[in-house]
């Protein structure tokens, strides 16, 4: 008998720990060897992501936590590829820069129209990117995409017999030029009372004072006359680099 109510014990135990386990939750966390792979973590895999977060919330949401947790890492593991959110501002910017159209660099034509085409490329990409543009103004990119920028700026202007000295400066003023204007478009393409702020100073131009702003007051329509002021503008400084020795 006692042999015989064992078989049935363990018999029981048994079918208990069958039912147990078909009752175990479906929705219970799968170990780690069943979970799918992560996929390899890459300083480019990080850069995206971060592009992600920016043209969808902003600049300002950028931050190592948030890109980790787009990634489902841990913010340390971002170090390895990116030494701080400052780095990873300028590796944003050098992204973008690969679709700045460097093709006038070969193409025919007069080389300061050339060399405009693509400053006026470049600023159309920040306008793109309001965000990242402003950050160019702070942020110093130094990826393979920026130096095929300024290797193109630097070409150009050797077509124009520019010299060497006066080239080198330039750069650094066409580059300032075109970031300084993109970076107050996409400043103003954030602020919902920038039309009214515009409006507000185009009366004030217009309505000066002639005895106190005489000069504005003869050049009101034409300070806020329409026209290619971005095409001019490069022209401009353009000429001054040609013309200045330093």
């Amino acid at each position: 008998m006692v042999v015989a109510n064992m078989v049935v014990t363990s018999l029981f135990v048994a079918n208990m720990f069958v039912t147990l386990g078909a009752m175990t939750p479906s929705n219970e966390r799968p170990s780690r060897r069943e979970r799918p792979a992560k996929p390899a973590l890459t300083r480019d895999g990080i850069i995206q992501a971060a592009l992600a977060i920016a043209r969808a919330d902003g600049l300002e949401k950028v931050t190592m936590r948030r890109v980790a947790e787009q990634l489902d890492t841990g913010a340390a593991s971002l170090y390895v590829y990116v030494r701080n959110t400052a780095d990873l501002h300028a590796a944003m910017l050098d992204e973008i820069l690969a679709t700045v159209d460097l093709t006038p660099a070969t193409a025919a034509g007069p080389w300061r129209q050339r060399l405009a085409a693509v400053l006026t490329s470049y600023s159309l990409v920040l306008f793109a990117n309001p965000a990242l543009a402003q950050s160019a103004m702070a942020s110093r990119p130094s990826g393979p995409n920026y130096l095929s920028l300024i290797e193109c700026l630097l070409t150009l202007l050797k077509a124009g017999g520019v010299p060497d000295d006066q080239a080198a400066w330039g750069v650094d003023l066409l580059m300032l030029y075109a970031t300084g204007i993109a970076a107050e478009q996409g400043a103003l393409s954030g602020r919902a009372e920038a039309h009214d702020e515009y409006h507000a100073l185009v009366a004030a131009l217009r309505g000066a004072d002639t005895a106190r702003y005489p000069e504005i007051a003869r050049l009101a329509d034409q300070l806020v006359s329409d026209g290619d002021r971005l095409a001019w503008g490069f022209q401009a400084v353009i000429a001054g680099i040609a013309a200045t020795p330093r």
